[in-house]
């Protein structure tokens, strides 16, 4: 049942009307700039090739809605600097694992011999600390809303367990603070927004209002499947033909307006808000990151190991912040395909398949370069 259910989202007839109903209702005298904020919606569109579907006078723009692409080289390097401290044992999600910072990657410094390995929960960090309580254990935690809560039950966990060597470095940041600095940005014009599903299923549909109300851009929660983003895409122009600016939630089946409220008050029990932080391509946005309170400093890494919160400049060659913020297309970047390919990434947009870069070279890039 479940996958019929996926197979209606990716049914041609459906999508083929979207598509045409899409053609009807443009402008062909309006160019119009949405910008899709999430990594997965990225991947999603150069997997289906959805830019073929669209008329030549809708163009969509890749939003920073990659945590491992906007993750500062500093904060790689603050992790890695705790990495090689004596007793440590530090680990981190994949794709995390192949972000560069100034002295590499974690895992070239794993190749070197540090203990860092690779979790695929947070829970799974805590087990290590229980099964090796003579080391210190790290938790390189990372991702925005979508994942903060389970690092907060992480936490909640590793305090009832009265666990002493569990330690979290906290790089979870929060998404409408992103998309504010985005619309702030004197050089940016963006129509309107697809707003993120998974972000949105802890958040909810509400926040987006900042947006419509203080920017004047139409949003639509959008589902991750080729009809679910042609529909969104739909909903967005509509909004436009009719002089609208509205949130709108077309990922309805997934998404509560409110959001997921347990999530909200785990998230709101162990975190508070940074007063500022660094994103890779988009500089020092003030509360936009989450933090350990106080009454977790037990288990703050930033407490336990004296993080210094350096600020590494990225090289200038690549083209990451410009891509970040829509400026540039992937292709357009000159490292991009040649001297940074996702086997030897320069930018952290190279890294996760959710990143822009990494998303096209597989799913434009080489079929156009095998002649596909």
């Amino acid at each position: 049942m479940a996958m019929k259910y996926v197979d209606e989202f990716r049914d041609p007839e459906l999508i083929r009307r979207t598509s045409e109903e899409i053609y009807r209702l443009v402008d062909p005298d309006c160019h119009y700039r949405f910008m899709e904020v999430c990594g997965g919606h990225t991947f999603s569109i150069f997997r289906f090739g959805l830019q073929n579907l669209l008329p030549a006078n809708i163009e969509l723009v890749h939003g920073p809605g990659c945590p491992v692409c906007v993750l500062p080289m500093g904060c790689m390097d603050d992790g890695l600097s705790i990495a090689r401290q004596p007793d440590v044992i530090f680990t981190a999600f994949g794709d995390v694992m192949r972000v560069p910072g100034s002295q590499g990657t974690p895992l070239e410094l794993r190749a070197r011999g540090t203990d860092i390995r690779m979790i695929y929960s947070p829970l799974d960090a805590l087990k290590i600390a229980m099964d090796h309580p003579e080391r210190q254990v790290v938790l390189f935690a990372i991702g925005f809303e979508t994942t903060a809560p389970s690092t907060a039950l992480t936490l909640m966990r590793a305090r009832e367990l009265n666990v002493p060597n569990f330690y979290v470095f906290s790089n979870h940041v929060m998404i409408l603070p992103a998309i504010r600095t985005i619309l702030d940005s004197p050089d940016m014009r963006i129509d309107g927004f697809i707003g993120p599903g998974h972000v949105s299923t802890v958040i909810g549909v509400h926040p987006y209002e900042l947006v419509t109300e203080h920017y004047g851009k139409p949003v639509v929660i959008s589902g991750f499947e080729p009809l679910d983003l042609l529909q969104s895409i739909l909903m967005l122009v509509k909004q436009m033909k009719e002089g609208r600016a509205q949130v709108e939630n077309q990922y309805s089946r997934v998404v509560p307006w409110e959001g997921n409220i347990p999530a909200l008050e785990v998230m709101n029990e162990v975190f508070e808000v940074r007063p500022f932080f660094e994103w890779r391509g988009l500089g020092v946005i003030s509360q936009s990151a989450l933090k350990l309170r106080p009454e977790f400093a037990r288990w703050d890494a930033e407490v336990r190991f004296q993080v210094k919160g350096v600020r590494v400049t990225d090289s200038k060659a690549a083209q990451c912040g410009e891509v970040l913020k829509g400026v540039l297309k992937p292709h357009q970047c000159k490292w991009f395909g040649k001297e940074c390919t996702p086997e030897h990434p320069i930018g952290a947009l190279m890294v996760s398949s959710e990143g822009a870069c990494a998303a096209y070279y597989h799913h434009v890039h080489l079929r156009q370069a095998i002649g596909e």
